[in-house]
């Protein structure tokens, strides 16, 4: 596999831009920071400052004209991913879009519809499917080492306080598309679903209860997959005892991390079923010191673009989780099971995570 040196951009500098930066200069000279764009020019040069970037604008349309890239890293509030991200696909330029990646089914439709028709790409950033453990449990249950997947449990359980909630684009559904379901629970039910496989119905509950804002701060659902397995998925932004936990009972084996924002080996633990303690010794054969995070999906966008293939997560992986979460505001606000492939293109819930309206609006 040959290698190349891509050529770089950041496009927002928030806390999040910092994790992809390091990443950048993390992937051993295949990638190098060119150029970075904010709304605030003043900030966007003092990022580039701090990283060595030579080349700051005070906007995405302006970076775009001016340099040519490879790919650029979308590191905005959410309602700019989806505009941005397609004027990167009119550019020729790879768009590697921070979560959530659109603010809804539809806008993500879109973006499949100019990546295929201009031949670029997109790529959710969902880096917590890039850890150790995690490809370690999808290679030995495809492998069928484990048997078959029968319950799941998957809790992101976060505390965010009123004053997070008082940067103006937080916690409403034009500027955030959701709360906790869409921008928080959201690495670990898609690491839930990279697992486990295609999921085929949800039954789900949310509710605003406690933060002062339009979107729920918390939502449950009950979710089947085709291979029969069950789950069950809470979000919350309303927990002081912070933690994420995903647990998968096979037939032969109990597999469980717990971590809160990155996990590495140290946060799994395997209970084998009876007569099946081979589980073990599988699942420790090939420890690693490294962590889940955003330098090794960057180093899988790197490996994918080297073999002139799409960047992971693709967008046909992303748009299954997506359409989850939809699902799920669906089955939420209308009290109904929502089955995979319900929301159609003229669906409300397609067009809005809201969809009709969340119950609480008018409290």
């Amino acid at each position: 596999m040959s290698r190349q040196q891509y050529r770089a951009a950041i496009i927002g500098t928030g806390g999040i831009a910092h994790a992809h930066a390091r990443a950048v200069q993390s992937s051993g000279g295949r990638a190098e920071l060119v150029a970075v764009a904010d709304v605030d020019a003043g900030r966007a040069r003092e990022f580039a400052d701090k990283y060595g970037i030579p080349h700051a604008y005070a906007g995405a349309d302006e970076l775009l004209r001016e340099q040519e890239l490879d790919v650029a890293h979308l590191c905005t509030p959410p309602q700019l991913h989806a505009p941005i991200a397609l004027a990167c696909l009119e550019a020729g330029v790879t768009a590697l879009v921070e979560k959530p990646p659109t603010l809804s089914l539809a806008e993500f439709d879109a973006l499949i519809e100019a990546e295929q028709r201009t031949g670029a790409r997109v790529a959710t950033v969902l880096q917590h499917r890039f850890g150790a453990g995690a490809a370690r449990l999808r290679r030995l249950a495809g492998a069928g080492e484990l048997g078959r997947p029968l319950v799941a449990t998957c809790l992101t359980q976060w505390y965010r306080g009123e004053d997070y909630y008082a940067v103006p684009w937080r916690g409403t559904w034009e500027s955030e598309g959701g709360g906790p379901t869409m921008g928080h629970g959201i690495h670990q039910f898609d690491l839930l679903l990279s697992v486990l496989g295609p999921w085929t119905e949800v039954t789900a509950m949310a509710a605003r209860q406690a933060r002062p804002v339009e979107t729920e701060d918390v939502s449950m659902a009950l979710v089947r997959f085709e291979s029969g397995a069950m789950a069950t998925v809470v979000n919350s932004v309303l927990s002081p005892r912070e933690t994420s936990v995903l647990r998968f009972d096979y037939e032969r084996a109990t597999i469980e991390v717990e971590h809160l924002y990155g996990y590495t080996d140290d946060d799994w633990t395997v209970t084998p079923a009876p007569a099946h303690e081979d589980v073990k010794s599988l699942w420790g054969a090939d420890r690693t010191e490294g962590s889940s995070g955003h330098t090794g999906w960057f180093a899988a966008v790197l490996d994918a673009l080297d073999q002139g293939e799409q960047p992971p997560v693709t967008t046909k992986e992303a748009r299954r989780t997506m359409e989850f979460i939809a699902a799920l505001y669906a089955s939420a606000f209308t009290g109904e099971r929502v089955r995979a492939g319900q929301i159609t293109a003229d669906s409300p819930f397609a067009r809005r995570m809201d969809g009709t309206g969340a119950p609480w609006r008018n409290q």
